[in-house]
């Protein structure tokens, strides 16, 4: 997987051609749903052979998994979320984001499919869990921090997917307020 800096260290023409990709397969996966889309659809929508697609990625589940990091490291990093340490605002404003990417990139997904969800929880989850960690390494807690920031990964994604699944939801902000308790026992860590 590359990280965002490294992405942006590439040849601008490869850039370009990941992001027609890209655009091109979440376009094809909205219209068609993730399982019908072929990497011929990609390619055709993106306008490149199926020899440059190979090029840059292994199959659609590459692509997917490229996606997906990209697009949740790119909201982090607009709310600055990778760069900061911890706080409790810090981690109400990554339960509403966890909240807001899920339900946006879910509806990518028409009609939503079980195996399309899997593979966006496995991202998110681990990115969530590679920023707590970093986050609970500047922290004392009586638990270790994998072990924090495994049970918090796995409760804020679990809980944004409750919010994402449930017509009626509050906004994204009021459910962080009303379960940023939850996430903290999980963290070990008292609200003030």
């Amino acid at each position: 997987m590359l990280s965002i800096e490294t992405e942006e260290k590439l040849d601008p023409r490869v850039k370009r051609t990941r992001q027609m990709l890209e655009q091109a397969f979440m376009e094809s996966i909205h219209e068609k749903g993730f399982q019908a889309v072929s990497v011929q659809d990609i390619t055709e929508r993106a306008g490149v052979n199926r020899a440059t697609f190979y090029a840059h990625f292994e199959d659609k589940y590459a692509l997917l998994d490229h996606s997906i990091r990209q697009g949740f490291q790119q909201e982090l990093e607009k709310r600055t979320l990778s760069a900061c340490h911890f706080s409790v605002d810090n981690l109400r404003a990554l339960i509403s984001t966890v909240c807001e990417f899920t339900s946006n990139i879910g509806g990518h997904c028409n009609p939503p499919q079980g195996q399309f969800e899997s593979l966006i929880e496995t991202q998110v989850k681990a990115q969530i869990y590679e920023l707590l960690l970093a986050w609970l390494k500047d922290t004392k807690s009586g638990i270790p921090p994998e072990t924090a920031a495994t049970a918090a990964s796995w409760a804020i994604y679990g809980l944004a997917q409750q919010w994402s699944h449930n017509k009626n939801h509050p906004s994204a902000e009021a459910f962080a307020d009303e379960v940023l308790p939850i996430v903290a026992a999980n963290l070990s860590i008292e609200l003030a």
